[in-house]
């Protein structure tokens, strides 16, 4: 494959970097990447919005954001009517996918691009630019056969449109996403393991809650799980920390029980702390905040999103290996899930954390060799 036009002064390449807006583990499983990639000397431009945007935009400050509209895909309160509302909003999104490849083209004549790198956005493809599109999806699951088939052609029509694809899981049978990343086919596009990516490190602190409660995803579900666990805080004895996942936010929510400590958002280094200061995390099933739990090797009670079928197969893959215990939503309260999880075995396992590096440092060497 060759690519033109690399901008090899000085050694240094401007690489753009876009992340979808479904949640926030889109942006932060990025962020090893970014870091990897500004020590490699390329020169990162970020593209985003709303919540995205203010996540990245306070682990990077010093960086160059350019605009660009999310999907913004709205999610039912009512999880049986989730598909339905999910297929009236396809057109839109198409609409979407179609014009933010004209940004890129439009973008890449005024920035001087080099490499995009695009996390589940369709439509940041290029012809003569190498372009990344990194998904820990491959086989999509929507709770029935035909969509699902359906939905993986269509999904695989677009990876095939970019010169790699990027799996954030190890290939390996000590995997974290199951079926999601490792299907009977893989698309045309080559596509690499990166190995869990996890911004976190697992550090020595002494233990301070008993609780972390992260909620996160996409609206309505956010509020109605956040005021669910509210009601719940009232009366719990046990110290909690509560983040809220809205790092655009200035107003916070209140709680009458003194033990709880809420914060609407923690920087990466803050959580970080957070994480490794509690005994027991939970949390939504997102892909990337699994990634963090296992790399910190943490107990977590995992919670999936209502019709979110991704979320709802990883809570059941992961507790069938025994990693992480699940429980439904509408089941929830703390004392079920706590008293549920008594004996559970909490089984730890250990997975290559930097195999990402060697794979972007071969995606720097093949598009420069191709550039000669």
């Amino acid at each position: 494959m060759k690519f033109k036009n690399i901008n090899r002064v000085e050694g240094k390449m401007k690489v753009l970097i876009a992340p979808l807006d479904w949640g926030l583990g889109h942006a932060t499983r990025c962020i090893p990447i970014i870091y990897e990639l500004l020590s490699l000397n390329f020169e990162v431009m970020l593209a985003a919005e709303g919540d995205i945007k203010s996540l990245l935009q306070k682990e990077f400050p010093g960086l160059a954001f350019l605009p660009l509209r999310g999907y913004r895909v709205h999610y039912g309160k009512n999880k049986h009517w989730l598909s339905l509302r999910l297929l009236s909003q396809f057109p839109k999104l198409i609409r979407r996918i179609y014009l933010e490849n004209h940004w890129l083209k439009k973008t890449i004549r005024e920035h001087n691009i080099d490499a995009i790198i695009s996390d589940n956005r369709l439509g940041l493809y290029h012809k003569t630019k190498p372009c990344v599109y990194i998904t820990h999806q491959l086989k999509i699951k929507t709770g029935y056969r035909f969509t699902d088939w359906l939905a993986q052609k269509i999904h695989y029509f677009f990876i095939n449109k970019y010169s790699f694809c990027w799996v954030p899981d190890s290939e390996s049978e000590n995997n974290l996403a199951g079926e999601l990343s490792h299907p009977r086919l893989l698309p045309k596009t080559p596509v690499y393991y990166l190995g869990p990516l996890s911004r976190f490190e697992k550090i020595k602190v002494e233990k301070k809650y008993n609780y972390l409660v992260l909620i996160s995803g996409p609206e309505p579900q956010r509020t109605i799980f956040e005021e669910l666990v509210l009601k719940e805080l009232k009366k719990i004895q046990e110290t909690v920390l509560f983040v809220r996942g809205l790092p655009g936010t200035e107003k916070t929510a209140k709680c009458e029980n003194e033990k709880i400590e809420i914060h609407n958002h923690l920087s990466a280094a803050e959580l970080n702390k957070a994480i490794r200061q509690s005994h027991i995390v939970i949390s939504r099933s997102g892909y990337t905040t699994i990634m963090d739990l296992i790399k910190l090797q943490q107990k977590a009670i995992l919670v999936p999103t209502p019709g979110q079928t991704e979320q709802e197969y990883l809570a059941e893959y992961l507790m069938q290996k025994k990693i992480f215990f699940c429980t439904p939503q509408k089941n929830f309260t703390f004392h079920n899930a706590i008293k549920a999880m008594a004996g559970f075995p909490f089984i730890t396992i250990n997975t290559g954390q930097d195999m990402y590096k060697d794979v972007i440092r071969g995606f720097v060497q093949q598009i420069r060799q191709d550039d000669l």
